[in-house]
C-alpha cells in the first residue's frame, strides 16, 4: 500500500511533503542548529524585512492607478485622458508615498535613538533604579533567588548590554533597524511596477496600429492578476495559504476600484 504524503503541522494550505522530503528538511534543520552554525548565525546582524514596504507600494500603486482608469471610464472620457492622469498619478503618488515612507522610517529611527540616549542617561544617573527594573523584568519571566541576582549582575555589568536589554524588554524595540532609503526604494519600485499594469493595455492600444477591443476589461483583468500575484507572493513569507492571501488582496483592491468607477459615473451624471 502506497504511503500517504505527510505535511507538518503549521503548513496549512501548502503542498503536502513526501516522507523523503520531510527527512531531508529535518536533516537540514538539524545542521542549522549545530553549535558552530548557531554561533555563526547569532554573530550576524539581524536581518530587516522590507516586505511591508513592498506590499504597501504594490497594492496602493495598483489600486490608485486603476481607480484613475475606472473613474475616467465611468465618466466616459477619452483613453488619452486615462494615460495622462494615470501616468501623472504613478509619478506623483509614487514619489509621494516613497517620500512619506522615508520620512516616517527616519522619524522612527530618530525616536529609537532618542530613547536609547534616555536609557543610557538613566543608567548613569539612577543605576540602582534601572537595576531594579532589570530585576523586575526577569522576575516576571520566572527567575528568582540566586539565578535572578546572577542575571541582574551579568546584564548590569555591561552598559551596552544593559541598554539593549532595556530597549527591548522595557520599550519593546527590535534589534533590527530598518534603512529608510531601502524602505522608500522598495515602496517606489513596487508602486511604479505594479501600478503601471492597469495602464499597460491603454499604452499598447495607443502605440499599436491595431485597435484593442474593450481595453477597460483588459485593464481590470490585469489589475486583478496583479492583486492575486502580490497576495500569492505575500503568502510565501507569512502563514496564510497563497489562495486565501491572494483572494483577500483581490477583494480589497476590487472594492476600492469599484468605488472609483461608480464615483466617476456619478460625477459624469452630475456634470
Amino acid at each position: 500500500m502506497a504511503r500517504r504524503p505527510m505535511r507538518p503541522s503549521g503548513w496549512r494550505g501548502r503542498p503536502r511533503a513526501t516522507r523523503e522530503e520531510l527527512i531531508a528538511a529535518d536533516l537540514a534543520l538539524a545542521s542549522e542548529h549545530t553549535p558552530e552554525a548557531v554561533r555563526a548565525r547569532l554573530q550576524q546582524e539581524p536581518g530587516v524585512s522590507y516586505l511591508r514596504d513592498f506590499i504597501y507600494g504594490a497594492i496602493d500603486g495598483a489600486v490608485t492607478t486603476f481607480a484613475v482608469v475606472a473613474g475616467v471610464q465611468g465618466a466616459d472620457l477619452d483613453e488619452k485622458v486615462v494615460i495622462i492622469l494615470g501616468g501623472a498619478n504613478l509619478l506623483a503618488d509614487g514619489f509621494s508615498m516613497a517620500a512619506s515612507n522615508f520620512l516616517g522610517s527616519r522619524a522612527e529611527r530618530q525616536q529609537r535613538e532618542r530613547a536609547r540616549h534616555e536609557e543610557q542617561r538613566h543608567i548613569r544617573l539612577v543605576p540602582e533604579g534601572e537595576r531594579e527594573e532589570i530585576r523586575h523584568i526577569f522576575a516576571a519571566k520566572g527567575f528568582e533567588g540566586e539565578d535572578l541576582e546572577r542575571i541582574v549582575a551579568v546584564i548590569t555589568s555591561d552598559e551596552d548590554l544593559w541598554t539593549d536589554t532595556m530597549m527591548s524588554e522595557e520599550l519593546g524595540y527590535s534589534s533590527a533597524i530598518p534603512n529608510e532609503f531601502r524602505a522608500a526604494l522598495a515602496t517606489l519600485v513596487a508602486f511604479l511596477t505594479v501600478g503601471f499594469l492597469p495602464l499597460l493595455i491603454f499604452v499598447f492600444d495607443l502605440a499599436s496600429s491595431a485597435t484593442v477591443a474593450e481595453p477597460f476589461v483588459w485593464s481590470a483583468a490585469m489589475t486583478a492578476v496583479a492583486f492575486l500575484v502580490v497576495g500569492g507572493l505575500t503568502s510565501r513569507f507569512v502563514d496564510p495559504s497563497w489562495w486565501r492571501s491572494a483572494l483577500e488582496t483581490l477583494v480589497i483592491g476590487g472594492v476600492a476600484a469599484t468605488l472609483a468607477y461608480f464615483a466617476g459615473a456619478l460625477l459624469e451624471n452630475v456634470a
